[in-house]
Protein backbone atom coordinates (compact mmCIF):
# COMPACT_ATOMS: atom_id res chain seq x y z
CA UNK A 1 0.00 0.00 0.00
CA UNK A 2 1.22 3.47 -0.87
CA UNK A 3 2.37 5.81 1.89
CA UNK A 4 -0.05 8.64 1.04
CA UNK A 5 -2.94 6.19 1.26
CA UNK A 6 -2.08 5.75 4.92
CA UNK A 7 -1.88 9.42 5.92
CA UNK A 8 -4.67 10.31 8.36
CA UNK A 9 -7.38 12.62 7.07
CA UNK A 10 -6.16 15.52 9.20
CA UNK A 11 -2.74 15.26 7.57
CA UNK A 12 -4.43 15.50 4.21
CA UNK A 13 -6.41 18.54 5.32
CA UNK A 14 -3.21 20.06 6.63
CA UNK A 15 -1.58 19.70 3.23
CA UNK A 16 -4.58 21.24 1.49
CA UNK A 17 -4.73 24.15 3.90
CA UNK A 18 -0.99 24.69 3.63
CA UNK A 19 -1.31 24.98 -0.13
CA UNK A 20 -4.37 27.19 -0.17
CA UNK A 21 -2.68 30.63 -0.30
CA UNK A 22 -0.08 29.57 -2.82
CA UNK A 23 0.16 26.14 -4.35
CA UNK A 24 3.38 24.10 -4.30
CA UNK A 25 6.49 23.59 -2.24
CA UNK A 26 9.40 25.91 -1.53
CA UNK A 27 11.89 23.03 -1.37
CA UNK A 28 11.75 19.31 -2.07
CA UNK A 29 14.31 16.63 -1.26
CA UNK A 30 14.26 13.49 -3.40
CA UNK A 31 16.32 10.39 -4.05
CA UNK A 32 17.26 9.50 -0.50
CA UNK A 33 16.07 7.78 2.65
CA UNK A 34 13.86 9.81 4.98
CA UNK A 35 13.71 8.56 8.57
CA UNK A 36 10.50 10.16 9.81
CA UNK A 37 10.89 8.82 13.38
CA UNK A 38 7.20 7.94 13.35
CA UNK A 39 6.79 4.33 14.42
CA UNK A 40 3.80 3.85 12.10
CA UNK A 41 5.70 4.83 8.93
CA UNK A 42 8.46 3.01 7.11
CA UNK A 43 11.28 5.14 5.65
CA UNK A 44 10.33 7.00 2.47
CA UNK A 45 12.41 8.69 -0.21
CA UNK A 46 11.21 12.28 -0.59
CA UNK A 47 9.72 15.23 1.24
CA UNK A 48 8.38 18.70 0.52
CA UNK A 49 8.70 21.91 2.54
CA UNK A 50 6.64 25.09 2.47
CA UNK A 51 6.84 28.16 4.74
CA UNK A 52 9.39 26.50 7.00
CA UNK A 53 7.30 23.40 7.66
CA UNK A 54 7.03 19.89 6.29
CA UNK A 55 4.31 19.85 3.64
CA UNK A 56 4.41 16.15 2.75
CA UNK A 57 6.55 13.02 2.91
CA UNK A 58 6.29 10.05 0.59
CA UNK A 59 7.63 8.46 -2.57
CA UNK A 60 9.12 10.63 -5.27
CA UNK A 61 6.19 10.33 -7.67
CA UNK A 62 3.90 11.49 -4.87
CA UNK A 63 6.04 14.52 -4.01
CA UNK A 64 6.91 15.75 -7.51
CA UNK A 65 3.37 17.08 -8.22
CA UNK A 66 4.06 19.66 -5.49
CA UNK A 67 6.77 21.28 -7.63
CA UNK A 68 6.06 24.62 -9.27
CA UNK A 69 8.12 27.37 -10.91
CA UNK A 70 9.62 28.59 -7.62
CA UNK A 71 10.35 25.21 -6.02
CA UNK A 72 13.98 24.35 -5.35
CA UNK A 73 14.89 20.70 -5.63
CA UNK A 74 17.73 18.83 -3.94
CA UNK A 75 18.80 15.43 -5.22
CA UNK A 76 19.93 13.57 -2.10
CA UNK A 77 21.96 11.08 -4.14
CA UNK A 78 21.11 8.32 -1.70
CA UNK A 79 21.77 10.34 1.45
CA UNK A 80 19.79 9.84 4.64
CA UNK A 81 17.60 12.57 6.16
CA UNK A 82 16.83 12.59 9.88
CA UNK A 83 14.98 15.13 12.00
CA UNK A 84 17.29 17.99 12.90
CA UNK A 85 19.77 16.82 15.50
CA UNK A 86 19.32 18.48 18.88
CA UNK A 87 21.90 18.70 21.66
CA UNK A 88 20.00 18.85 24.95
CA UNK A 89 22.97 20.15 26.98
CA UNK A 90 25.29 22.48 25.07
CA UNK A 91 27.00 25.59 26.48
CA UNK A 92 26.73 27.85 23.45
CA UNK A 93 28.69 30.84 24.76
CA UNK A 94 31.27 28.50 26.23
CA UNK A 95 31.72 27.02 22.77
CA UNK A 96 32.38 30.40 21.21
CA UNK A 97 34.69 31.50 24.00
CA UNK A 98 36.65 28.26 23.77
CA UNK A 99 37.72 29.16 20.24
CA UNK A 100 39.90 31.92 21.74
CA UNK A 101 41.27 29.99 24.73
CA UNK A 102 44.11 27.53 25.10
CA UNK A 103 42.81 24.11 24.14
CA UNK A 104 44.03 21.68 26.80
CA UNK A 105 41.99 18.57 26.00
CA UNK A 106 44.31 15.62 25.47
CA UNK A 107 47.32 17.14 27.21
CA UNK A 108 49.36 14.56 29.08
CA UNK A 109 51.04 16.46 31.90
CA UNK A 110 51.23 19.71 33.84
CA UNK A 111 54.57 20.36 32.15
CA UNK A 112 53.02 20.18 28.67
CA UNK A 113 50.37 22.68 29.70
CA UNK A 114 52.97 24.99 31.23
CA UNK A 115 54.78 25.05 27.88
CA UNK A 116 51.54 26.08 26.15
CA UNK A 117 50.98 28.82 28.72
CA UNK A 118 54.54 30.11 28.30
CA UNK A 119 54.11 30.27 24.52
CA UNK A 120 50.83 32.17 24.92
CA UNK A 121 52.43 34.59 27.39
CA UNK A 122 55.06 35.54 24.83
CA UNK A 123 52.29 36.75 22.51
CA UNK A 124 50.42 38.84 25.09
CA UNK A 125 51.23 42.09 26.92
CA UNK A 126 52.14 41.66 30.61
CA UNK A 127 49.08 41.69 32.84
CA UNK A 128 46.77 40.12 30.24
CA UNK A 129 44.78 37.18 31.56
CA UNK A 130 45.59 33.81 30.02
CA UNK A 131 42.64 31.42 29.95
CA UNK A 132 42.36 27.82 28.89
CA UNK A 133 40.14 24.80 29.32
CA UNK A 134 40.29 21.04 29.09
CA UNK A 135 42.97 19.75 31.48
CA UNK A 136 42.25 16.47 33.22
CA UNK A 137 44.71 15.12 35.76
CA UNK A 138 43.16 11.68 35.32
CA UNK A 139 44.83 11.53 31.89
CA UNK A 140 48.29 12.20 33.32
CA UNK A 141 50.89 9.75 34.55
CA UNK A 142 50.82 11.57 37.90
CA UNK A 143 47.08 11.80 38.61
CA UNK A 144 47.18 14.34 41.43
CA UNK A 145 46.00 17.93 41.20
CA UNK A 146 48.69 20.28 39.82
CA UNK A 147 49.95 23.38 41.63
CA UNK A 148 50.18 27.00 40.59
CA UNK A 149 53.97 27.08 40.97
CA UNK A 150 54.58 25.66 37.51
CA UNK A 151 52.26 28.29 36.03
CA UNK A 152 54.15 31.02 37.92
CA UNK A 153 57.31 29.89 36.18
CA UNK A 154 55.60 29.75 32.78
CA UNK A 155 53.91 33.17 32.98
CA UNK A 156 55.19 35.24 35.92
CA UNK A 157 53.73 38.49 34.55
CA UNK A 158 50.32 37.15 33.51
CA UNK A 159 47.40 35.96 35.63
CA UNK A 160 46.49 32.43 34.50
CA UNK A 161 43.15 30.64 34.93
CA UNK A 162 42.81 27.16 33.44
CA UNK A 163 39.44 25.42 33.73
CA UNK A 164 39.28 21.67 34.22
CA UNK A 165 37.55 19.72 31.45
CA UNK A 166 34.33 19.36 33.47
CA UNK A 167 34.11 23.07 34.30
CA UNK A 168 34.00 22.30 38.03
CA UNK A 169 37.59 23.15 38.97
CA UNK A 170 40.17 25.76 38.04
CA UNK A 171 43.97 25.82 38.22
CA UNK A 172 45.54 29.24 38.68
CA UNK A 173 48.86 30.92 39.35
CA UNK A 174 49.83 33.28 42.17
CA UNK A 175 49.35 36.35 39.97
CA UNK A 176 45.69 35.40 39.60
CA UNK A 177 45.40 34.73 43.34
CA UNK A 178 46.81 38.16 44.14
CA UNK A 179 44.38 39.92 41.79
CA UNK A 180 41.50 37.95 43.32
CA UNK A 181 42.63 38.76 46.86
CA UNK A 182 42.83 35.10 47.86
CA UNK A 183 45.21 34.26 50.71
CA UNK A 184 45.77 31.48 53.22
CA UNK A 185 43.14 33.18 55.39
CA UNK A 186 40.44 32.95 52.71
CA UNK A 187 37.83 30.38 53.74
CA UNK A 188 36.28 27.98 51.26
CA UNK A 189 32.60 28.77 50.65
CA UNK A 190 29.91 26.22 51.34
CA UNK A 191 29.78 23.76 48.47
CA UNK A 192 33.37 24.50 47.45
CA UNK A 193 36.93 23.42 48.23
CA UNK A 194 40.34 25.10 48.11
CA UNK A 195 43.24 22.68 47.75
CA UNK A 196 45.92 23.73 50.25
CA UNK A 197 49.46 22.68 51.16
CA UNK A 198 50.55 21.51 54.59
CA UNK A 199 50.82 25.13 55.74
CA UNK A 200 47.29 26.03 54.68
CA UNK A 201 48.32 28.01 51.61
CA UNK A 202 46.23 27.64 48.43
CA UNK A 203 48.10 25.48 45.93
CA UNK A 204 46.22 26.88 42.94
CA UNK A 205 43.29 24.47 42.50
CA UNK A 206 39.75 25.53 43.41
CA UNK A 207 36.72 23.23 43.19
CA UNK A 208 33.04 24.02 42.53
CA UNK A 209 31.76 27.04 44.49
CA UNK A 210 35.31 28.04 45.45
CA UNK A 211 36.08 28.79 41.79
CA UNK A 212 34.01 31.98 42.12
CA UNK A 213 36.70 33.41 44.41
CA UNK A 214 38.99 33.76 41.39
CA UNK A 215 36.52 33.92 38.54
CA UNK A 216 35.08 37.08 40.07
CA UNK A 217 38.33 38.87 39.24
CA UNK A 218 38.22 38.00 35.53
CA UNK A 219 37.44 40.85 33.12
CA UNK A 220 33.79 40.76 32.04
CA UNK A 221 33.33 40.23 28.28
CA UNK A 222 31.59 42.99 26.36
CA UNK A 223 28.54 42.52 24.15
CA UNK A 224 30.74 42.68 21.05
CA UNK A 225 32.80 39.76 22.37
CA UNK A 226 29.66 37.78 23.18
CA UNK A 227 28.21 38.50 19.76
CA UNK A 228 31.37 37.28 18.03
CA UNK A 229 31.52 34.13 20.15
CA UNK A 230 27.87 33.30 19.55
CA UNK A 231 28.10 33.77 15.79
CA UNK A 232 31.10 31.45 15.63
CA UNK A 233 29.35 28.88 17.78
CA UNK A 234 26.13 28.95 15.74
CA UNK A 235 28.04 28.51 12.50
CA UNK A 236 29.88 25.51 13.87
CA UNK A 237 26.64 23.99 15.16
CA UNK A 238 25.19 24.24 11.66
CA UNK A 239 28.28 22.53 10.22
CA UNK A 240 28.02 19.51 12.52
CA UNK A 241 24.30 19.05 11.84
CA UNK A 242 22.76 20.62 14.92
CA UNK A 243 19.48 22.45 14.38
CA UNK A 244 18.76 23.12 18.06
CA UNK A 245 20.62 23.27 21.35
CA UNK A 246 19.49 23.48 24.96
CA UNK A 247 21.76 25.96 26.75
CA UNK A 248 22.13 25.47 30.52
CA UNK A 249 22.79 28.39 32.86
CA UNK A 250 22.54 31.40 30.56
CA UNK A 251 22.74 35.03 31.75
CA UNK A 252 20.82 38.16 30.77
CA UNK A 253 23.55 39.70 28.59
CA UNK A 254 23.83 36.56 26.48
CA UNK A 255 20.06 36.39 26.09
CA UNK A 256 19.97 40.03 24.98
CA UNK A 257 22.60 39.37 22.31
CA UNK A 258 20.80 36.25 21.08
CA UNK A 259 17.59 38.22 20.75
CA UNK A 260 19.44 40.85 18.69
CA UNK A 261 20.90 38.17 16.42
CA UNK A 262 17.45 36.65 15.96
CA UNK A 263 16.06 40.07 15.02
CA UNK A 264 18.86 40.47 12.46
CA UNK A 265 18.22 37.04 10.93
CA UNK A 266 21.72 35.84 11.87
CA UNK A 267 20.81 33.20 14.45
CA UNK A 268 20.46 30.09 12.29
CA UNK A 269 19.77 27.71 15.16
CA UNK A 270 16.83 26.90 17.43
CA UNK A 271 17.61 27.87 21.01
CA UNK A 272 16.15 26.52 24.26
CA UNK A 273 17.56 28.53 27.14
CA UNK A 274 17.86 27.58 30.79
CA UNK A 275 18.29 30.59 33.06
CA UNK A 276 21.19 30.71 35.51
CA UNK A 277 19.55 29.61 38.75
CA UNK A 278 22.16 31.47 40.81
CA UNK A 279 21.20 34.82 39.28
CA UNK A 280 18.46 36.10 41.59
CA UNK A 281 17.63 39.32 39.67
CA UNK A 282 17.40 37.37 36.40
CA UNK A 283 14.96 34.90 37.93
CA UNK A 284 12.88 37.73 39.36
CA UNK A 285 12.65 39.34 35.92
CA UNK A 286 11.60 36.18 34.11
CA UNK A 287 9.34 34.82 36.82
CA UNK A 288 7.48 38.14 36.76
CA UNK A 289 7.19 38.37 32.97
CA UNK A 290 6.83 34.68 32.13
CA UNK A 291 8.64 32.45 29.62
CA UNK A 292 9.78 33.48 26.13
CA UNK A 293 8.20 31.05 23.67
CA UNK A 294 9.60 30.66 20.15
CA UNK A 295 10.69 34.30 19.78
CA UNK A 296 11.36 34.98 16.11
CA UNK A 297 10.89 31.28 15.44
CA UNK A 298 14.26 30.67 17.10
CA UNK A 299 14.40 31.42 20.82
CA UNK A 300 12.60 29.86 23.78
CA UNK A 301 13.46 30.54 27.42
CA UNK A 302 11.28 28.53 29.79
CA UNK A 303 13.70 26.58 31.99
CA UNK A 304 16.10 27.20 34.89
CA UNK A 305 19.41 25.46 35.57
CA UNK A 306 20.33 24.66 39.18
CA UNK A 307 23.28 22.80 40.68
CA UNK A 308 22.96 20.04 43.25
CA UNK A 309 26.58 18.87 43.28
CA UNK A 310 29.93 18.99 41.51
CA UNK A 311 31.68 16.64 39.08
CA UNK A 312 32.97 13.09 39.41
CA UNK A 313 36.40 13.76 37.93
CA UNK A 314 37.25 16.39 40.55
CA UNK A 315 35.54 14.33 43.30
CA UNK A 316 32.88 16.98 43.80
CA UNK A 317 29.93 14.76 42.82
CA UNK A 318 27.87 14.09 45.96
CA UNK A 319 27.88 10.37 46.83
CA UNK A 320 25.89 8.39 49.37
CA UNK A 321 29.10 6.64 50.51
CA UNK A 322 32.70 7.89 50.35
CA UNK A 323 34.71 7.78 47.14
CA UNK A 324 36.40 4.41 46.71
CA UNK A 325 39.70 6.15 45.95
CA UNK A 326 39.29 8.94 48.55
CA UNK A 327 37.90 7.55 51.83
CA UNK A 328 36.23 10.18 53.94
CA UNK A 329 35.18 12.30 50.94
CA UNK A 330 31.54 12.12 49.85
CA UNK A 331 31.73 15.08 47.47
CA UNK A 332 29.91 18.40 47.63
CA UNK A 333 26.31 19.54 47.69
CA UNK A 334 26.89 22.95 46.13
CA UNK A 335 23.38 24.25 46.91
CA UNK A 336 21.79 23.56 50.31
CA UNK A 337 18.89 21.07 50.00
CA UNK A 338 16.38 23.43 51.59
CA UNK A 339 17.31 26.15 49.13
CA UNK A 340 16.98 23.75 46.20
CA UNK A 341 13.55 22.67 47.39
CA UNK A 342 12.36 26.29 47.56
CA UNK A 343 13.88 27.15 44.17
CA UNK A 344 12.26 24.18 42.43
CA UNK A 345 8.85 24.97 43.92
CA UNK A 346 9.11 28.61 42.88
CA UNK A 347 10.29 27.69 39.38
CA UNK A 348 7.37 25.36 38.76
CA UNK A 349 4.90 27.85 40.17
CA UNK A 350 6.18 30.47 37.72
CA UNK A 351 5.62 28.14 34.77
CA UNK A 352 9.27 27.26 34.19
CA UNK A 353 10.97 23.88 33.92
CA UNK A 354 13.57 22.98 36.58
CA UNK A 355 16.74 21.44 35.14
CA UNK A 356 19.12 20.44 37.93
CA UNK A 357 22.72 19.31 37.58
CA UNK A 358 23.12 16.11 39.60
CA UNK A 359 25.96 13.65 39.03
CA UNK A 360 26.46 11.65 42.23
CA UNK A 361 23.93 9.16 43.63
CA UNK A 362 23.34 11.35 46.70
CA UNK A 363 22.57 14.37 44.51
CA UNK A 364 20.30 12.34 42.23
CA UNK A 365 18.34 10.93 45.16
CA UNK A 366 18.02 14.42 46.64
CA UNK A 367 16.61 15.81 43.40
CA UNK A 368 14.23 12.89 42.90
CA UNK A 369 12.95 13.48 46.43
CA UNK A 370 12.54 17.22 45.83
CA UNK A 371 10.83 16.70 42.47
CA UNK A 372 8.52 14.04 43.91
CA UNK A 373 7.33 16.43 46.62
CA UNK A 374 6.84 19.27 44.13
CA UNK A 375 4.98 17.10 41.62
CA UNK A 376 2.63 15.83 44.32
CA UNK A 377 1.54 19.41 44.93
CA UNK A 378 1.01 20.09 41.22
CA UNK A 379 -0.87 17.01 40.05
CA UNK A 380 -2.16 16.66 36.48
CA UNK A 381 0.23 19.30 35.11
CA UNK A 382 2.72 18.61 32.32
CA UNK A 383 5.94 19.71 34.06
CA UNK A 384 8.76 17.48 32.68
CA UNK A 385 11.43 18.27 35.31
CA UNK A 386 14.94 17.33 34.24
CA UNK A 387 18.07 16.07 35.94
CA UNK A 388 21.10 17.11 33.94
CA UNK A 389 23.73 14.33 33.66
CA UNK A 390 22.22 11.75 36.10
CA UNK A 391 25.53 9.93 35.90
CA UNK A 392 25.57 7.86 39.10
CA UNK A 393 22.24 6.55 40.38
CA UNK A 394 21.58 4.17 43.27
CA UNK A 395 20.07 1.06 41.71
CA UNK A 396 16.83 1.40 43.68
CA UNK A 397 16.37 4.96 42.42
CA UNK A 398 16.57 4.15 38.71
CA UNK A 399 12.87 3.31 38.30
CA UNK A 400 11.85 6.55 39.98
CA UNK A 401 12.70 8.58 36.86
CA UNK A 402 10.00 6.98 34.72
CA UNK A 403 7.52 6.72 37.58
CA UNK A 404 7.80 10.43 38.37
CA UNK A 405 8.20 11.62 34.77
CA UNK A 406 11.65 13.04 35.51
CA UNK A 407 13.90 13.27 32.45
CA UNK A 408 17.55 12.18 32.81
CA UNK A 409 19.32 14.43 30.27
CA UNK A 410 22.48 12.43 29.63
CA UNK A 411 25.60 12.74 27.50
CA UNK A 412 26.78 9.43 26.01
CA UNK A 413 30.43 10.41 25.59
CA UNK A 414 30.67 11.19 29.31
CA UNK A 415 30.68 7.42 29.82
CA UNK A 416 33.41 6.83 27.26
CA UNK A 417 35.53 9.70 28.59
CA UNK A 418 35.16 8.68 32.24
CA UNK A 419 35.41 4.90 31.84
CA UNK A 420 39.20 4.85 32.36
CA UNK A 421 38.87 5.97 36.00
CA UNK A 422 35.16 5.92 36.95
CA UNK A 423 35.39 2.50 38.61
CA UNK A 424 38.31 3.73 40.71
CA UNK A 425 36.07 6.52 42.02
CA UNK A 426 32.99 4.36 42.54
CA UNK A 427 34.05 0.76 43.06
CA UNK A 428 32.78 -2.33 41.19
CA UNK A 429 29.29 -2.41 42.71
CA UNK A 430 28.34 1.28 42.61
CA UNK A 431 29.63 1.70 39.05
CA UNK A 432 26.80 -0.57 37.84
CA UNK A 433 24.41 2.28 38.47
CA UNK A 434 26.59 4.72 36.53
CA UNK A 435 25.77 5.84 32.98
CA UNK A 436 22.96 3.30 33.21
CA UNK A 437 21.17 3.99 29.94
CA UNK A 438 19.73 0.53 29.38
CA UNK A 439 18.38 0.24 32.91
CA UNK A 440 16.73 3.65 32.58
CA UNK A 441 15.26 2.85 29.16
CA UNK A 442 13.98 -0.54 30.29
CA UNK A 443 12.22 1.16 33.20
CA UNK A 444 10.40 3.45 30.75
CA UNK A 445 12.48 6.61 31.12
CA UNK A 446 13.05 9.02 28.24
CA UNK A 447 16.69 10.10 27.80
CA UNK A 448 17.37 13.42 26.02
CA UNK A 449 20.90 13.22 24.60
CA UNK A 450 23.61 15.83 24.40
CA UNK A 451 27.32 16.55 24.60
CA UNK A 452 27.86 19.03 27.47
CA UNK A 453 30.22 20.92 25.19
CA UNK A 454 32.85 22.20 25.96
CA UNK A 455 33.28 19.26 28.35
CA UNK A 456 33.01 16.92 25.33
CA UNK A 457 33.37 17.40 21.59
CA UNK A 458 30.54 19.15 19.79
CA UNK A 459 29.77 16.62 17.03
CA UNK A 460 26.40 14.91 17.63
CA UNK A 461 27.50 11.91 15.57
CA UNK A 462 30.09 11.20 18.27
CA UNK A 463 27.25 10.95 20.78
CA UNK A 464 25.43 8.47 18.52
CA UNK A 465 28.62 6.41 18.30
CA UNK A 466 29.24 6.45 22.05
CA UNK A 467 25.62 5.54 22.80
CA UNK A 468 25.71 2.53 20.49
CA UNK A 469 29.19 1.22 21.41
CA UNK A 470 30.32 2.49 24.84
CA UNK A 471 33.78 2.55 23.26
CA UNK A 472 36.30 5.32 22.72
CA UNK A 473 37.16 6.40 19.19
CA UNK A 474 39.95 3.80 18.98
CA UNK A 475 37.40 1.04 19.59
CA UNK A 476 38.40 0.32 23.19
CA UNK A 477 37.28 -1.71 25.00
CA UNK A 478 36.60 -4.29 22.32
CA UNK A 479 33.19 -5.30 23.64
CA UNK A 480 32.33 -1.90 25.08
CA UNK A 481 32.44 -0.67 28.68
CA UNK A 482 29.62 -2.42 30.52
CA UNK A 483 28.12 -3.15 27.09
CA UNK A 484 24.80 -4.28 28.53
CA UNK A 485 24.02 -0.57 29.02
CA UNK A 486 24.34 0.34 25.32
CA UNK A 487 21.54 1.99 23.36
CA UNK A 488 20.25 0.60 20.10
CA UNK A 489 20.69 2.64 16.93
CA UNK A 490 17.11 3.87 16.95
CA UNK A 491 17.24 4.75 20.65
CA UNK A 492 20.44 6.73 20.16
CA UNK A 493 18.86 8.71 17.32
CA UNK A 494 15.72 9.33 19.37
CA UNK A 495 17.88 10.70 22.17
CA UNK A 496 19.20 13.38 19.80
CA UNK A 497 15.86 14.08 18.08
CA UNK A 498 12.42 13.10 19.41
CA UNK A 499 13.39 12.74 23.06
CA UNK A 500 15.26 16.05 23.10
CA UNK A 501 12.22 17.69 21.51
CA UNK A 502 10.05 16.19 24.25
CA UNK A 503 12.41 17.56 26.90
CA UNK A 504 11.78 21.07 25.51
CA UNK A 505 7.98 20.66 25.20
CA UNK A 506 8.41 20.69 21.40
CA UNK A 507 7.36 17.14 20.59
CA UNK A 508 4.31 18.28 18.60
CA UNK A 509 6.40 20.44 16.23
CA UNK A 510 9.95 19.05 16.19
CA UNK A 511 11.80 15.78 16.44
CA UNK A 512 9.94 14.02 13.60
CA UNK A 513 9.57 14.49 9.85
CA UNK A 514 5.82 14.70 9.42
CA UNK A 515 3.41 17.15 7.75
CA UNK A 516 3.00 20.25 9.89
CA UNK A 517 6.27 19.79 11.78
CA UNK A 518 9.04 22.37 11.56
CA UNK A 519 11.36 21.72 8.64
CA UNK A 520 14.50 21.18 10.71
CA UNK A 521 16.54 18.45 9.05
CA UNK A 522 20.00 16.92 9.09
CA UNK A 523 21.28 15.10 6.00
CA UNK A 524 23.90 12.37 6.49
CA UNK A 525 25.90 10.09 4.18
CA UNK A 526 25.07 7.04 6.33
CA UNK A 527 22.02 5.63 8.07
CA UNK A 528 22.76 6.33 11.76
CA UNK A 529 20.38 3.60 12.89
CA UNK A 530 21.79 0.74 10.81
CA UNK A 531 25.35 1.63 9.82
CA UNK A 532 28.47 0.19 11.40
CA UNK A 533 28.88 2.56 14.36
CA UNK A 534 32.47 3.31 13.37
CA UNK A 535 31.15 4.89 10.16
CA UNK A 536 29.71 7.65 12.35
CA UNK A 537 33.22 8.73 13.32
CA UNK A 538 34.23 9.55 9.75
CA UNK A 539 30.83 10.69 8.45
CA UNK A 540 30.46 14.38 7.68
CA UNK A 541 27.15 16.20 7.66
CA UNK A 542 26.04 16.90 4.09
CA UNK A 543 23.33 19.46 4.79
CA UNK A 544 21.62 21.19 7.69
CA UNK A 545 18.19 22.77 7.25
CA UNK A 546 16.58 25.04 9.84
CA UNK A 547 13.07 26.39 9.34
CA UNK A 548 13.14 25.18 5.73
CA UNK A 549 16.33 27.10 4.97
CA UNK A 550 19.63 25.44 4.07
CA UNK A 551 22.14 26.79 6.61
CA UNK A 552 24.95 24.36 5.80
CA UNK A 553 25.80 22.34 2.71
CA UNK A 554 28.89 20.27 2.00
CA UNK A 555 29.09 20.31 -1.79
CA UNK A 556 32.23 18.20 -1.81
CA UNK A 557 30.53 15.61 0.38
CA UNK A 558 27.56 15.39 -1.99
CA UNK A 559 29.94 14.98 -4.90
CA UNK A 560 31.72 12.09 -3.17
CA UNK A 561 28.39 10.50 -2.35
CA UNK A 562 27.29 10.79 -5.97
CA UNK A 563 30.46 9.06 -7.12
CA UNK A 564 30.00 6.31 -4.54
CA UNK A 565 26.36 5.83 -5.52
CA UNK A 566 27.04 5.69 -9.26
CA UNK A 567 25.32 2.69 -10.77
CA UNK A 568 23.34 1.84 -7.64
CA UNK A 569 19.75 2.51 -6.70
CA UNK A 570 19.07 5.41 -4.34
CA UNK A 571 15.73 3.98 -3.19
CA UNK A 572 15.45 3.20 0.52
CA UNK A 573 16.42 -0.27 1.61
CA UNK A 574 13.71 -2.51 2.98
CA UNK A 575 13.89 -2.28 6.77
CA UNK A 576 15.29 -5.30 8.54
CA UNK A 577 16.23 -5.96 12.13
CA UNK A 578 15.71 -2.82 14.17
CA UNK A 579 13.02 -0.59 12.70
CA UNK A 580 14.43 2.64 11.26
CA UNK A 581 11.51 4.64 12.59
Amino acid sequence: MRFLDLIPIWFGLLIILSCTPRSGADLILTGGTILTMDRHLAPVEALAIVDGRILAVGWEDEILPLVNWRTKRVDLKGAVVVPGLTDSHFHLLGFGRSLEQLQLVGTSSAEEIADLVAAKARDLPPGTWIRGRGWDQNDWEVQTFPTGTILDEAAPEHPVVLTRIDGHAIWVNNRALALAGVTSETPAPEGGAIIRDENGNPTGVFIDNATALVRGALPKPGKDDIRLWLLGAVQRCNQVGLTEIHDPGVNSTTLDVIRELVDEGLFTLRYYGMLDGDDGPLLEQYFSNGPILNYGGRMTVRAVKFYADGALGSRGAALLSPYSDDPGNRGLLVTPPGELEALVARTLQAGFQPCTHAIGDRANRLMLDIYEQALARLKDQDLRPRIEHAQVIARRDIRRFARLGVLPAMQPSHATSDMYWAEDRLGPERVRGAYAWRQLLNSGAIIPGGSDFPVEREEPLLQLYAARTRQDTSGWPEEGWYPEERMGGLEALKAMTTWSAYAAFEDSTRGKILPGYDADLTVLPVNPVKCDPRALLSARVLMTIVDGRVVWRDKKGFRKLSEAQAGTSSAPATPSGEDDN
